[in-house]
């Protein structure tokens, strides 16, 4: 199954950002993603609107930290600042080169520079915003599948398989809808699995219905835990790297909301420098429970693993203040637990999901 890119284009500029005429829309991405990139810049001018491509090179992040010094690092463009404050959409294409590029970077340079973009990352994100993915061969190297296969995957996760996509996401958000109404009353939230036995408060707190608007493919609801509430131990089983930095098998125990203990069996010397990027970095500021069962599988892709219908995501660092929280922080991990061998998801002692199926 071929990914189309004018169908993937019209998609993203119609339905996720809903391009308006005289609009500005950034776009940012790899030079691995030109056939996407052009058809989006094709579907933007003929709505009458102003496509601004950002196109980065192989090796473009590295090269960064190789060179970059004092005020680079813990600064960032003028200029910068002020397209960010210019533009009315933004939209983000991975479409990695190589997907552990930042491999080998001290973790703590990485968490420098995150500090001092945090203001700019703000204002990036109060604009309109959506973020997808190209398949490029590194990143179907990851996913352990050859190219044509990932654009299948893709395909199917976007619900381009399908006669109208649009219709499809519709769908999902209903879906979506009545599972936000069975969790809007809920005060706690119970998470248990294999290593994992974890509560958290979500009184009051708004939770989100993420059908496609922001990141393509979507397919979750999410809210923000109450600060001071996590209790318990998280075993997160999906690897998910930060920056393209393998971690895997991260293992959390939290008590009045912050970690007090966190161990990984891979990239140990990543996860205490993320932890120590400021006060926020320790404590939750996402629940996520993932509703795509068109993605059936980890490609290890963020973007897509934590949408796996089954799963269930905890982020550390920043919330999302449309949820009601008010975690500050320069980081947003999202690491992943599976729930479809065991697990379970219950809201004040009610199961919502069992095994990865929902009870709705």
């Amino acid at each position: 199954m071929k990914l189309d890119p004018r169908a993937f284009a019209d998609l993203l500029i119609d339905y996720c950002l809903e391009v308006a005429p005289g609009e500005q829309v950034l776009v940012a991405t790899t030079s691995l993603a030109a056939p996407l990139a052009l058809e989006v810049q094709r579907a933007v001018l003929e709505r009458d609107a102003w496509p601004l491509l950002r196109i980065a090179l192989p090796g473009q992040s590295r090269g960064f930290y190789e060179h970059a010094r004092g005020a680079q690092i813990d600064g960032v463009a003028p200029l910068a600042w002020d397209e960010a404050r210019g533009i009315d959409r933004r939209l983000r294409i991975d479409a990695p080169a190589e997907v552990a590029e930042l491999a080998g970077v001290d973790p703590a340079l990485v968490a420098r520079h995150a500090r001092a973009s945090a203001g700019l990352r703000e204002e990036l994100l109060s604009k309109r915003w959506c973020v997808t993915l190209w398949p490029t061969p590194a990143a179907a190297a990851r996913a352990d599948m050859e190219v044509s296969g990932l654009e299948a995957f893709v395909t199917r996760a976007l619900f381009l398989d399908r006669p109208d996509p649009v219709v499809a996401w519709g769908e999902l958000s209903a879906f979506q809808a009545r599972l936000i109404e069975r969790l809007a009353s809920a005060r706690e939230i119970r998470v248990e699995a294999d290593g994992t036995d974890l509560t958290l408060g979500v009184a009051g707190r708004a939770w989100v219905n993420s059908d496609g608007r922001r990141n393509m493919p979507s397919g979750e609801v999410f809210t923000g835990p109450i600060e001071d509430s996590a209790d318990g131990r998280v075993r997160f089983d999906v690897p998910t790297g930060p920056a393209g930095v393998e971690v895997r098998g991260v293992e959390l125990e939290l008590r009045d909301g912050e970690v007090v203990s966190a161990t990984a069996e891979v990239g140990q010397d990543h996860l205490d420098a993320v932890l120590a990027t400021d006060d926020g970095a320790r404590r939750l500021g996402e629940l996520g429970i993932g509703t795509n069962f068109g993605i059936d599988r980890s490609i290890g892709s963020i973007l897509f693993d934590e949408k796996i219908g089954g799963t269930v995501h905890l982020a550390l660092g920043r919330s999302y203040p449309e949820t009601g929280a008010v975690n500050a922080s320069a980081i947003h991990w999202d690491l992943i637990c599976d729930l479809r061998r065991g697990g379970r998801i219950t809201a004040d002692g009610e199961v919502v999901q069992e095994d990865g199926r929902f009870v709705v």
